[in-house]
């Protein structure tokens, strides 16, 4: 049970992989966009924090089938990322960690925006009196008050990621070594005769490592918030 073999090892690496470079690359994105819909009004405010929970509310085969379109070889983006920039997203890893980060992004902007919303405005207008520019306020006060819901964010972002399957198949299939995640590897696994044991160490695994990611996000907030409080 305990005898993890090199192609489920690969599986559980490319997992942690593609979760992690998801979750990083989504986080500068995820805290401007946090801010933005936290701290301005603006028209059309509804409609995009619409659109970033919208991958919650959509079967992930759509989100994956979308993503297909627009970042596969011939798709709006992804043709011309492939043919200038030599990009390619569709049947690669790194298109794995680009549906991952999409499926995570609304896990990892909630906890940032509702982080930045409890913020008290009076302490970033107290820095604006003292002279200091809108980016001084946001990286010496708004984002170090905030760091609770980021970090939170960034760990919730990541649990999903690990646990990723619907975009992530339909946009880069599931090829051994390549973008073969965990959850794939899972799925081959139930439709192979004596995959089950296989199939129940990868569960097993992926609990362990979703519960560790929650645990953490909450320790990380705690200590956070302690480190803020001067405790």
């Amino acid at each position: 049970m305990l005898d993890i073999s090199p192609a489920e090892w690969t599986a559980i690496l490319l997992s942690l992989r593609v979760a992690v470079i998801a979750t990083l690359v989504a986080t500068p994105f995820g805290i401007a966009l946090a801010w933005l819909l936290a701290r301005r009004d603006f028209w059309g405010k509804s409609v995009l924090d619409a659109l970033v929970h919208l991958p919650l509310v959509l079967p992930p085969v759509v989100t994956g089938y979308l993503l297909l379109l627009t970042f596969g070889r011939r798709g709006l983006v992804g043709a011309f990322l492939a043919d200038h920039l030599g990009i390619v997203f569709a049947f690669r890893w790194t298109g794995a960690a680009l549906a991952c980060g999409v499926m995570s992004f609304p896990l990892l902007v909630r906890p940032m925006r509702l982080s930045i919303e409890a913020i008290d405005r009076r302490l970033e207008q107290a820095a604006e009196t003292l002279g200091a520019a809108p980016w001084e306020v946001f990286f010496t006060v708004t984002l170090p008050l905030s760091l609770p819901g980021v970090l939170a964010g960034m760990v919730l972002g990541f649990a999903k990621a690990i646990g990723e399957f619907g975009a992530t198949i339909t946009f880069v299939s599931n090829i051994p070594g390549e973008t073969q995640t965990i959850s794939s590897a899972i799925y081959s696994l139930i439709q192979t005769p004596d995959g089950d044991t296989a199939a129940s160490r990868l569960v097993i695994i992926s609990i362990v490592l979703a519960l560790g990611a929650l645990i953490a996000a909450e320790w990380f907030a705690r200590r956070a918030t302690a480190r803020l409080h001067g405790n």
